[in-house]
């Protein structure tokens, strides 16, 4: 690996997304720089390359002076840095809107492309915090870069997701399965496919906003239903009713606010309950991953690989039933 080779600066390198996308640039012969806030936490990204080439630094998106380091003779910049669950010092304005925008201009004084990681249902006009900063941050990064490439995926599947798994862990410890917004439509897409979509960006010119979905979709219910078949357990579907479903959220967002952020509410906020109120798939006329000539990954291709730990007896769990079968 040479000094010569294109440098990618990766704000939440180490993330979900950020990690794919860390890993493709690697194989492209890129430097990769994956920023952090822990960088000792992130050490796992180095044998995604060659020695020295890819390597965690120090950065918080909320801080000018750390991303400037960062970026300090980027050739691209990757924002992944999102989160789900607002505290006193990681705020959806401060992160998802203001952060972004922060990047975007550094990039731009750095002569770096850019590259947003956005998400389906980015609405400036939108109920949900989570939504609108999404939709301020594409704004301020546009604003900054008219040629940056916006990747607005739907909800996003893997091996180290916090969807599937989340539940999977849910119906492996209880008989009752709770679903808000069980006719709410999604197209999961996976998340290699979103690392490629960035890596078609960074190593193209592909201005402009891609949506990414699977090629299926799917309401909530259904795809708790398919992963209960693949975990081979029955649990009893709840479909909670919107109404009951704010009042819980709001109940759980105010004890967390009265512990002063000791009983965090980490199981569904009101703002979830907003965004699980609306579809998450591509929209209409949107660009997506076939014009990124990206074929997506269905599901039934990923989920058994991952979430066959969850059956009753695991990785034996196929044996088992093989033999139950000779035995019939």
């Amino acid at each position: 690996m040479t000094a010569s080779a294109p440098l990618v600066t990766i704000f939440g390198g180490s993330g979900f997304v950020g990690r794919y996308i860390a890993r493709r640039m690697a194989k492209q012969g890129w430097r990769v720089r994956v920023a952090v806030r822990r960088p000792n936490e992130a050490l796992f990204v180095r044998p995604y390359g060659d020695v020295g080439q890819v390597e965690p630094v120090q950065a918080n998106i909320r801080d000018e002076a750390s991303c400037a380091r960062a970026i300090q003779g980027a050739d691209a910049v990757v924002n992944c840095v999102g989160i789900l669950y607002p505290d006193a010092r990681q705020r959806f304005d401060t992160v998802q809107g203001e952060g972004a925008g922060r990047l975007a201009r550094l990039a731009a004084a750095a002569g770096a492309r850019f590259v947003q990681l956005s998400a389906i249902g980015a609405d400036a006009a939108s109920d949900s915090a989570y939504a609108r900063t999404k939709a301020e941050g594409e704004a301020a990064v546009l604003a900054a870069i008219p040629a940056a490439t916006i990747l607005r995926p739907s909800i996003v599947f893997g091996h180290e997701d916090q969807f599937f798994n989340r539940f999977a862990a849910m119906a492996r410890m209880s008989p009752i399965l709770p679903v808000v917004g069980a006719r709410t439509r999604f197209q999961p897409v996976y998340v290699d496919d979103v690392a490629h979509a960035a890596e078609v960006a960074l190593t193209t010119t592909v201005p402009g906003t891609y949506e990414l979905g699977g090629p299926e979709i799917l309401t909530f219910d259904a795809l708790m239903r398919r992963m209960l078949a693949i975990i081979r357990r029955r649990r009893l579907v709840l479909f909670v009713p919107m109404p009951v479903a704010r009042l819980q959220a709001r109940a759980l967002d105010l004890l967390g606010t009265l512990s002063a952020g000791l009983l965090p509410n980490r199981m569904i906020t009101a703002d979830q309950v907003r965004l699980l109120a609306r579809d998450n798939v591509v929209g209409d006329g949107a660009r997506g991953l076939a014009d990124l000539g990206i074929a997506p990954t269905p599901m039934t291709a990923v989920l058994e690989t991952y979430l066959y730990a969850y059956r009753p007896h695991g990785q034996y769990t196929e044996l088992q039933e093989s033999a139950a079968k000779l035995r019939e």
